[in-house]
């Protein structure tokens, strides 16, 4: 299973990387493309909407399923990935590489609530 040590995680299958600018990209893991299949489609939020924790802001149909992406931390929508919207196979093929929206974090706090490589692991392996 790939699970980058250097990203963020959340329970409900969203990495996270803060960028050296402040701002965090958000896209969804290796194992949440798995169960969903192949991605035919993606909603990505409005940039400029502020977004709540846990908040879902975005969705992901495949051919199983679609699967609301709640924002993995407070804050305001600052970009999306419009070759995401175009060609949503690329979260099939590097789920890693192809970030769905990118935010400016509102509370550091939480921060500390993202799991580290390793706790999500045990998160992803505890489900199956």
């Amino acid at each position: 299973m790939n699970i980058p040590d250097d990203l963020k995680y959340t329970s409900t299958h969203q990495w996270v990387r803060m960028d050296s600018d402040g701002l965090a990209s958000v896209g969804i893991t290796f194992h949440a493309q798995e169960q969903l299949g192949d991605v035919v489609y993606v909603q990505q939020p409005e940039v400029g909407r502020r977004v709540t924790r846990g908040e879902a802001c975005a969705l992901v149909e495949s051919v199983k399923a679609a699967s609301d992406i709640p924002a993995p931390l407070s804050g305001e929508i600052v970009a999306v990935n419009p070759a995401v919207a175009d060609a949503p196979e690329q979260l099939n093929r590097d789920p890693y590489g192809a970030w769905l929206f990118r935010l400016r974090p509102a509370e550091a706090s939480e921060r500390r609530e993202l799991l580290d490589a390793a706790a999500y692991k045990r998160t992803v392996t505890s489900d199956t």
